[in-house]
């Protein structure tokens, strides 16, 4: 079932099969090289099991990102509720395969789920944090409307916190 639908994309719920595609990003070195380390193939499975809880418990969690050319699955966006320097925020990351990197599928994913935050789900604030060293996501969330926030550290590293208001 189609959650969001944009004009290249739809985003559906992960499910435990997707597990081998969702591997090819989650898995990857360079993909991965602002998380602690690649996941292994348990990792990825226990991703997809933890977004399934977060559909139940929140109504929300990342969903699988998929090209309507092709039908396609090209990575996961959506909204997680993260620990953010102590407050448990709303917030919108992604994983693009890199077969699939600038060609604005993270900016157009990122993008729906902004606006799925404010309208179906009726969050006023929605937030993004990375690393400082990850350029290429602060730009995703610049392009879709963020403004730096603030600066915190996490597993030794300065984070930054990029946020959304909801327009009134």
């Amino acid at each position: 079932m189609k959650i969001i639908e944009t004009e290249r994309l739809y985003l559906r719920a992960l499910k435990m099969d997707d597990h081998h595609e969702l591997s090819k990003v989650l898995s990857d070195p360079e993909s991965m090289q602002y998380y602690p380390h690649p996941f292994n193939q348990e990792e990825v499975k226990n991703w997809i099991s933890w977004n399934e809880k977060n559909y139940k418990q929140y109504n929300h969690g990342l969903w699988a990102v998929v090209l309507k050319e092709g039908d396609r699955f090209i990575g996961d966006c959506g909204i997680t509720m993260q620990n953010i320097d102590g407050v448990w925020l709303p917030e919108i990351g992604f994983h693009i395969i890199k077969a699939y990197w600038n060609k604005g599928y993270a900016t157009e994913a990122a993008f729906a789920c902004k606006k799925y935050a404010f309208n179906v789900l009726g969050y006023s604030e929605i937030f993004s944090y990375t690393t400082l060293k990850n350029i290429p996501s602060q730009k995703v969330a610049e392009k879709i409307g963020m403004e730096n926030y603030k600066f915190f550290e996490k597993n030794g590293e300065q984070q930054i916190v990029q946020v959304a208001y909801k327009s009134l």
